[in-house]
């Protein structure tokens, strides 16, 4: 389990290069209040942890305070060699030791943005470590009672923060009253101060919520999946959008083709109705002019042959179609009122005569041959 406990600082100066350097106190001894939530325990309020002496001053934690990496707030994850880069500040620079009821660790900040944000007033230190929490309540040997303890302490970073758990007590001095020294420390070892002073307000769907710095990072990350899953749900529904609307595209213009395609379809009534139609015009247009030619021609071409035939090329020299089609009308009732009659233009032009000479007297001699030779029979002469 993940823990962060209040440190504090004393002795702290400035190196030639600008280093911060200051000697931190911390993970006391004693017992330290949480909030349920805290350490999985939503049942209760608040829990009273006990950590021993015996577990505290242990080697193996010792061993793990030695070095640590300092980062300003505490990350969302463990500080490994992976993000180290990314998260460090600074370092705790020697070995840690044991000092009274805590654990000794000389700091040095490296970071001049870290050192800036220390002069502006982020001067509350804590530390992030994991331990096992064994539930098992009792009482320490001068009486506390608690309902849970530590053990297997393990330190991961210690974090410059802008409230710690134990408040001013683990605060990084004054720089005007104290030169970078250490603020005064309660001299009580309790931590006496309301468990809502621990707690930042984080807002949740328009809700304050009281969360403590592990709380609140928790939340923000839920928050950003939550937003990035918002995103992908509204680019996947962009996504299916676009799908139907090109997929509705593909259908109307393949209903469109098939529309196209049944209106080229002739039934048979239809096609014997337009051959007729063509017969018509045809007709008409020979009537009109008996010689027009009509093969491979368009309708609107034989109609225009048929005027041109009639009228000469000069008559239709830039007219319209429309009027084109008009004088075929017209020329069409007229040829309907004076159909042709071979024997009226007979008469009307007189009659014609051959001067062909040659033509009369061979029809001439084949006569008198066919009377000479008709005793003969069919028999054909030599």
């Amino acid at each position: 389990m993940q823990f962060t406990d209040a440190v504090t600082l004393s002795g702290t100066r400035r190196t030639g290069e600008g280093y911060l350097i200051a000697d931190a106190k911390a993970v006391r001894t004693g017992i330290q209040h949480y909030l349920g939530p805290e350490v999985g325990r939503p049942d209760m309020q608040t829990v009273r942890v006990y950590r021993s002496e015996e577990e505290v001053r242990s080697t193996d934690s010792l061993r793990s305070f030695s070095h640590a990496p300092v980062t300003v707030d505490h990350p969302a994850e463990p500080v490994t060699d992976e993000n180290w880069k990314q998260l460090a500040v600074g370092e705790v620079s020697t070995s840690a030791t044991w000092d009274g009821n805590r654990i000794a660790l000389p700091l040095i900040l490296k970071d001049r943005a870290a050192i800036d944000a220390v002069h502006a007033g982020k001067r509350e230190l804590s530390a992030g470590y994991t331990c096992e929490l064994v539930w098992d309540a009792g009482t320490t040997p001068s009486g506390e009672a608690y309902d849970a303890r530590q053990t297997n302490i393990r330190a991961n970073h210690v974090a410059i923060v802008d409230r710690g758990r134990a408040g001013a007590e683990c605060r990084i001095g004054d720089a005007d009253r104290h030169a970078w020294g250490a603020a005064p420390i309660s001299t009580t070892d309790k931590e006496t101060r309301a468990m809502s002073d621990a707690l930042r307000t984080v807002v949740v769907d328009g809700l304050s919520v009281s969360t403590t710095d592990q709380g609140a990072q928790a939340i923000n990350k839920l928050q950003g999946d939550l937003r990035d899953s918002a995103a992908k749900v509204t680019q996947l529904q962009t996504d299916h959008e676009k799908a139907l609307a090109a997929k509705d595209a593909e259908i109307a213009k393949a209903h469109a083709e098939r529309d196209a395609a049944n209106g080229k379809v002739l039934s048979d009534a239809d096609l014997d109705k337009r051959v007729q139609q063509r017969a018509d015009l045809i007709s008409t247009a020979k009537a009109i002019a008996a010689d027009v030619k009509t093969d491979g021609l368009s309708d609107a071409a034989i109609r225009k042959a048929a005027v041109t035939a009639k009228l000469g090329d000069a008559a239709l020299t830039g007219k319209s179609d429309a009027y084109i089609d008009a004088r075929f009308d017209i020329l069409a009732e007229d040829a309907a009122k004076n159909p042709p009659d071979p024997f009226r233009d007979t008469m009307k032009n007189g009659l014609r005569q051959t001067n062909d000479a040659t033509s009369s007297n061979d029809a001439y001699n084949q006569m008198l041959m066919r009377d000479r030779n008709a005793w003969q029979g069919t028999k054909e002469t030599a």
